[in-house]
């Protein structure tokens, strides 16, 4: 049996300083954004500004995750804490649905009697906030290519972005004709804006949960460079799964021929595991093929 040890840091981790960055900047916009909504009347600045509220709320927890991944592991939790910055990016796409409901329900409720906002100040206040988001997504972009976590905190600012454009044009139409209605008209495409991202963060954190193979990796591919080692006979019980992000799991029994060297087969089994495949770790049980020729009532 083999297993390469494990790396202190996630590949959230590696991110976790920006991410604080990005969660000082959002909280003093969210407190810009509602006194704006509120001196405004402005509903699309109120929504955003729901959604600010929400992402704070998310980046928090995606930062409390990777403090809480760090944790060594223990005999109860051998492979210590690393799931639960999956949990964080699963609440993260919940929340994310909420905040679509409630922008879409206040939304409705104000076509029927669309209230008088002030364009001006909508206007600036959105596009102070349009600058906020760009910043905090370039600082989040790297880890977001890595991380489920630091996606799902990329993904509640890209919201934002996308709410602060839909309010700038809002504000915009609202300067140059008065028409009331594109205030919500606004809010609501923020809300389906953030629906469909959401909805594939939501399903590949579940896949991690559910130790789904990993979409990237052929596991009879794998199977096929494992064969092609010296001394191989033949593989089976071969699983692969997502411990967290960045951290990919492999397990396998391997039937060795007779006469082969177990340690040198096991080096190099490991080895294509680890540098044709990415598996951060790796979990191969050697065994006999003249013991398994014995189980199945054969001779050796």
């Amino acid at each position: 049996m083999s297993a390469h040890p494990h790396h202190a840091e996630t590949a959230a981790s590696a991110g976790s300083r920006r991410l604080a960055v990005v969660l000082g900047l959002v909280v003093v916009f969210l407190i810009v954004e509602v006194v704006g909504g509120l001196l405004t009347n402005s509903l699309a600045l109120l929504a955003d500004a729901g959604h600010m509220a929400t992402d704070a709320a998310g980046l928090l927890l995606a930062l409390l995750a990777i403090w809480i991944a760090r944790r060594p592991a223990t005999p109860d939790r051998s492979f210590g804490y690393y799931r639960v910055e999956i949990f964080a990016a699963v609440v993260n796409a919940v929340i994310l649905f909420g905040v679509a409901a409630v922008i879409l329900v206040e939304a409705i409720s104000r076509f029927a009697a669309p209230p008088e906002v002030a364009g001006p100040p909508m206007l600036a206040i959105a596009a102070v906030g349009l600058v906020v988001n760009l910043v905090s997504l370039r600082l989040l972009h790297a880890g977001a290519q890595r991380s489920l976590n630091l996606r799902g905190a990329y993904l509640e600012v890209m919201g934002d972005l996308l709410g602060s454009v839909a309010v700038i044009v809002a504000a915009v139409v609202i300067i140059g004709t008065g028409w009331a209605p594109v205030d919500p008209i606004a809010s609501v495409l923020v809300a389906l804006l953030i629906v469909p991202r959401t909805w594939s963060l939501l399903r590949e954190a579940i896949e991690v949960l559910l130790q789904a193979t990993p979409r990237d990796v052929d596991l009879g591919e794998v199977r096929r460079h494992l064969l092609q080692a010296g001394g191989v006979a033949d593989i089976h019980d071969l699983h692969a799964w997502t411990l967290t992000s960045g951290k990919r799991v492999v397990s396998a029994h391997v039937v060795i021929e007779s006469g082969a060297d177990p340690p040198a087969v096991l080096d190099e089994l490991c080895g294509c595991l680890s540098d044709d495949f990415d598996f951060e770790h790796s979990t191969i049980q050697l065994e006999s093929i003249d013991r398994q020729r014995l189980e199945q009532g054969g001779h050796p």
